[in-house]
């Protein structure tokens, strides 16, 4: 057989994942099952043993010390090393099924030979094989990932949510008081389940707040269009105004501009751990009669004969 480093194209400083990285290359090029390659069985087989010789730590020490030759034998008399496999053409066989734990290539002419037995990693990377891998015994499912949209009104309060996993399982899940939005639940074992009995995955939940008709979110503060009378805002007036806990009653000043900001202190959203609550930023929003008023046309038109003011000034 032809030097290792020569066969994957390499030098001899090659990396480690230099090394793996040409192999996944080559094998790709010259796998029998999808190659069109010329001798593509011949070249994968001394693809893969140069592999099982520079891809292995050990091995690669060995041969670059000169105790082993390009084939994986001994270079002295009586060093017990590796048994070396020889290339020979013919058809592959493996066990185990369809997760190529113990996959191989036999080269001969279907009497017999030596086998090239190839990195089960390797080919899971390659194909995409489910379950391939060294490790025979119990492997972990899979984690999945939902999203749950959940009202204002629950993330505040607290609660469940229904929501159906990629699996297709349905379950409810807790929510905390005060959860924020964007923040991720981890259910222990509702996910995909394990392979060879191991331990099912989990399902990790992100919470999302749904739209709300009223109020915005401002981290965990809430911001709300508060609609107010032409002559509430004039004369003042003590109003009704929505919170996620009900209705409370502010004070409107008297001679409140529209866009004027009203604070109601602890009615935003309620924050997890010991930091207080967020407040409700009530905008003042004025809003003229839904139709003309022949009254209120002559009031205005006498204040602005009598009493013109400019409010835009320094703007225009």
């Amino acid at each position: 057989m032809r030097d290792p480093y020569e066969v994957l194209g390499l030098a001899k400083t090659a990396s480690a994942a230099e090394i793996k990285s040409a192999f996944r290359r080559l094998a790709k090029k010259f796998h029998p099952d999808q190659s069109k390659e010329p001798r593509a069985k011949e070249k994968f087989a001394e693809i893969n043993s140069a592999y099982e010789i520079v891809g292995d730590e050990k091995k690669r020490g060995e041969f670059d010390r000169g105790e082993i030759d390009a084939e994986g034998k001994p270079r002295h008399p009586g060093f017990e090393g590796f048994e070396g496999f020889a290339g020979r053409r013919g058809r592959a066989r493996h066990a185990e099924g369809s997760d190529f734990s113990n996959f191989s290539f036999n080269f001969g002419d279907g009497t017999g030979g030596e086998s090239a037995s190839i990195d089960p990693d390797i080919l899971s990377e390659l194909f995409g094989v489910r379950g391939a891998g060294r490790a025979r015994g119990a492997q972990r499912g899979e984690d999945v990932v939902a999203v749950a949209t959940v009202p204002l009104a629950l993330a505040a309060a607290g609660g469940s949510s229904r929501v159906t996993l990629p699996t297709g399982k349905t379950l409810d899940v807790a929510i905390p008081v005060g959860v924020e939005d964007g923040k991720q639940i981890r259910l222990r074992g509702q996910g995909q389940p394990g392979l060879r009995g191991g331990p099912a995955g989990d399902a990790l939940v992100t919470i999302r707040y749904a739209p709300h008709p009223l109020f915005k979110v401002d981290g965990r503060d809430l911001r709300l269009d508060l609609p107010i009378t032409l002559y509430e805002a004039v004369l003042g007036a003590k109003v009704r105004a929505p919170t996620l806990s009900g209705e409370v009653e502010i004070t409107i000043p008297q001679g409140t501009s529209s866009g004027s900001v009203l604070r109601l202190r602890g009615k935003g959203l309620p924050a997890a751990g010991e930091a207080g609550p967020g407040d409700l930023m009530a905008t003042l929003r004025i809003v003229l009669p839904p139709r003309s008023d022949d009254d209120l046309d002559a009031l205005m038109r006498a204040w602005r004969d009598s009493k013109a003011y400019f409010p835009r000034a320094g703007m225009v």
